[in-house]
């Protein structure tokens, strides 16, 4: 029986070996192009008469659209933060989805709002918006109060609302830094052809935050989110840039994205019930450019930054990975007519068939290597060997990459300035290609088998709340 196995096992762990090693290699590629991006954008940060245009009338204005549902314990802090951001023609709509709690009263409270006439063009489908508000004291604001839909229905709501061409889309507990949408806008100001923008997101637990503002950056000592902040560093540092050179990105955080309205409102917006919305709304948007003709990109860049805070319980990460590779499930066999499909360009022919085969079937790929590698090392001989090589590609390979980005960002923007912050990223390095690594992997096969059964619960992100500081004197002996 086992000489019988043995020739099987080889050539399944050689073909998961294969898998894995063109796989990485596509992730070095990815790296090696994030390099001459971010060295791009870098000497663009720092040129005086781009700054000089930063700052004059010449940027597009922006609606930003936030979302809210029970959010009173920290919607008025959230809105002063997006009111006083640096922006000189800069709308807020805030969309209260049918809280249940104070969120409507300490709006109108903090904010002087008094009820406006309608003030909506219906171009998108949303529940019904039961008042328009705008605030005495600052006349960026809009407030609407409608019946509850949904983040994705609320958004549409706001952009029915919103006054100007171009909306940023932000969550409720995001935290942009004072600059992010000077910089996020930059790119309109270098090329006409902008259908869309996408900027960094960090991971805010462990961090210092003031009147919502990132005081202090910090590497949280929890493995679990350190993991995570890893994970975040490297996806957008070398994933979503390399992709710029590759044919572009396929997902735009929903916690924090810059859209040409016009687009969105001839694609129908974001799909209400979605549990994958941003993803999602971006292959339409792919899809609607290619299909028109039209020969606009949507870019990533990297010194926009806005700060979220991610899972910090084994419980609540299960829900957002579940939901996140269902969601990833769901959009490519929805858009599967792409695939392949030069009508789509480099979208079509390369982007998806990536994260078809390099991110919704690697679980299962990365499980039967696992099952071939403990068979392996039970059989002995060729296989034990290919066995122990697909541990060393999948793992040794990734962490060196992983390592590697590190360094960028500690040469590049060195946004954790404390002594030891670097080295602890080194460390949960090595825990997050390993040990969350085989969590996550549970938590995508659990998902895979969520979508085989057709669940489609959204789940909940329970928040632990950010490290709020309460003067300067916090501030300065955090580090």
């Amino acid at each position: 029986m086992i000489t019988v196995l043995a020739p099987i096992l080889g050539f399944a762990t050689q073909a998961a070996l294969y898998y894995l090693l063109v796989f990485s290699s596509f992730h070095a590629v990815l790296l090696m192009f994030a390099v001459p991006e971010l060295w791009q954008h870098w000497r663009m940060a720092a040129d005086e008469h781009l700054q000089r245009l930063l700052a004059s009338e010449a940027l597009p204005p922006l609606s930003l659209l936030m979302p809210a549902h029970n959010e009173e314990v920290t919607i008025v802090a959230n809105v002063l933060s997006l009111l006083t951001l640096e922006y000189p023609a800069l709308e807020v709509v805030v969309v209260n989805d049918g809280s249940s709690d104070r969120t409507m009263a300490q709006l109108i409270q903090a904010f002087d709002l008094y009820e406006v006439p309608p003030a909506s063009t219906l171009r998108v489908p949303s529940q019904p918006v039961r008042a328009y508000y705008r605030s005495r004291r600052y006349s960026r604001l809009l407030v609407l109060n409608k019946v509850n839909g949904g983040k994705a229905d609320s958004l549409n709501a706001a952009m029915n609302a919103a006054r100007h061409p171009f909306v940023v889309a932000v969550d409720a507990d995001t935290v942009l830094e004072p600059d992010a949408l000077l910089r996020l806008a930059r790119p309109f100001l270098l090329e006409h052809n902008i259908a869309a923008v996408g900027g960094t997101v960090r991971v805010v637990n462990g961090c210092t935050v003031r009147f919502g503002r990132v005081i202090t950056a910090r590497v949280a000592s929890d493995w679990l989110v350190g993991a995570q902040v890893v994970e975040y560093l490297r996806a957008f540092l070398f994933g979503r840039m390399g992709w710029n050179r590759l044919g572009g990105n396929l997902i735009i955080s929903g916690a924090f994205g810059l859209f040409r309205k016009e687009y969105l409102q001839a694609i129908g917006g974001y799909r209400a019930g979605n549990i994958t919305e941003d993803m999602e709304l971006v292959i339409r948007l792919h899809r609607y450019l290619a299909e028109q003709g039209i020969a606009a990109t949507l870019p990533f860049i990297p010194d926009p930054v806005a700060w979220t805070e991610v899972p910090s319980t084994l419980r609540v990460l299960a829900q957002q990975r579940q939901r996140w590779h269902r969601g990833l499930i769901a959009s490519l066999i929805e858009h599967r007519d792409m695939l392949f499909n030069p009508r789509y360009g480099r979208i079509g022919t390369l982007v998806m068939p990536y994260y078809l085969f390099g991110e919704m079937l690697a679980p299962v790929v990365e499980l039967l290597g696992w099952g071939f590698l403990a068979l392996g090392l039970f059989l002995g001989g060729d296989v034990r060997d290919y066995a122990l090589l697909f541990l060393v590609v999948g793992y040794g390979y990734m962490l060196t990459l992983t390592w590697l980005a590190l360094i960028m960002e500690e040469v590049s923007f060195r946004r954790y300035s404390a002594r030891g912050d670097f080295l602890r990223l080194l460390g949960f390095a090595v825990v997050e290609g390993t040990v969350f690594r085989l969590v996550t992997l549970g938590f995508r096969l659990q998902g895979l088998w969520q979508y085989l059964r057709g669940h489609t619960g959204w789940g909940r992100m329970v928040r632990q709340g950010m490290r709020q500081s309460t003067g300067d004197a916090d501030a300065s002996t955090s580090r």
